[in-house]
């Protein structure tokens, strides 16, 4: 479960001390890519040196950036830079495969954990969700469908307004006992509108989700994402990781947060909030490098996750939604299963943001055009949506 900003962090696509400037890492490597975009080539503004690399980087010297970004083109690395410290107190620096939480931005892995099971035929999508798991009351269990749950039109609610769940989430210490505890939690919350009759993103549904892969699959939600997503994907450094390995693993990012002065502060050490479980659920809070999720999208596009069908159904668009604030004319917003997939001057685009404290994260897979951009960072309260867009307009050609 992640804590989400106000609603343009929830959809990016619509999205101590400071650190000087003389202990940023310097920028990894980075190699010029001789592919086309919809100008016929790589666009100069997001090859080394050009507006995008600037961009960042003088973020990263005001220290109002750390993390890593990444541009891959036809599977080929474009862009590639590493800024800040993964560990301030232990003076680790962020590289190009370091380890960032994702918050929500992992909740595609839960939606094609659910497509890859009715591709098998052990689940239907219009199944409610009493169909595989007990103990909601009939209201929920009979109306609720599989589909609902996918495209946060299920009126499930969001556990981080819940005073019961923000008390217990910090004490649990298995992952077994975050399953089991959640789902209790989830049952006793009524809903917010009836199924199908509108929108409103949940946690609570993706949570759910993840109770369901692991009663329909037989396994543990996360032996079942790891085994059957992120393997399968060659994602060897992605995983559910736990608070104690993330406390210790040096490969892994510490998230950096805001105080109340403004200062960044440790906030896994200091133990800030619901967002410091044990460890992620299908709502999010997996664990990825850019690289990874490169992987991912080649995998993905490329038939190894599921086969071509199931592969339009998962990445389509399911849901119309509306705009927030001043609409752009060259956007138009969908749900697909598992992510937003906006049409951006006439373009698909599929993908995820997450932001929780000490996360900002959002990777995209530009639809047709071989494209796929990842942004992590350990920081939260960043101008995600400012990278976002020099990122997204070169390629689509809005610039």
């Amino acid at each position: 479960m992640t804590r989400h900003q106000p609603a343009s962090r929830r959809s990016v696509l619509g999205m101590l001390g400071a650190v000087p400037a003389a202990m940023l890492v310097a920028p990894v490597a980075a190699q010029a890519d001789a592919g086309t975009s919809t100008s016929g080539r790589v666009p100069k503004d997001l090859r080394p040196g050009g507006a995008y690399d600037r961009f960042v980087a003088q973020l990263a010297a005001e220290d109002k950036f750390s993390g890593t970004v990444l541009l891959s083109h036809r599977s080929r690395t474009v862009l590639s830079r590493a800024y800040g410290m993964a560990d301030k107190e232990l003076s680790v620096p962020n590289e190009a495969d370091t380890v960032f939480a994702l918050a929500s931005a992992s909740k595609p892995f839960t939606a094609l954990a659910i497509v890859q099971l009715a591709q098998q035929g052990r689940l239907n999508f219009h199944d409610t969700l009493g169909t595989h798991l007990d103990g909601f009351p009939a209201a929920i269990a009979d109306t609720v469908t599989v589909h609902h749950l996918l495209t946060h039109t299920s009126g499930m609610g969001d556990l981080l307004n819940n005073q019961e769940f923000m008390a217990k989430a910090g004490t649990w210490t298995s992952a077994d006992q975050v399953m089991d505890e959640l789902m209790k939690i989830i049952r006793k919350e009524p809903l917010t509108f009836t199924p199908g009759t509108g929108n409103r993103y949940s946690n609570n549904g993706y949570d759910t989700l993840g109770a369901i892969v692991a009663k329909v699959s037989g396994q543990s939600f996360y032996d079942y994402v790891r085994q059957h997503v992120f393997a399968v994907a060659g994602m060897t450094r992605t995983d559910f990781y736990t608070r104690p390995q993330w406390q210790t693993d040096r490969r892994i990012a510490h998230p950096y947060t805001l105080d109340a002065s403004g200062q960044r502060i440790d906030a896994l050490r200091a133990g800030l909030g619901a967002s410091r479980m044990f460890i992620g659920t299908g709502g999010g809070n997996a664990f990825t490098t850019a690289p990874d999720l490169v992987r991912f999208a080649r995998a993905l596009e490329g038939g190894k996750l599921l086969n071509p069908a199931y592969t339009e159904l998962f990445m389509s668009a399911k849901v119309p939604t509306r705009p927030r604030g001043n609409s752009d004319p060259n956007v138009r917003g969908f749900i697909a299963y598992g992510a937003p997939t906006p049409v951006v001057n006439n373009h698909w685009l599929f993908g995820h943001g997450g932001g929780a404290a000490g996360e900002s994260t959002n990777w995209t897979i530009y639809r047709g055009l071989d494209w796929c951009g990842v942004i992590l960072s350990n920081y939260d309260q960043i101008d995600l949506a400012g990278i976002i867009e020099r990122e997204r307009n070169p390629i689509v050609g809005l610039s």
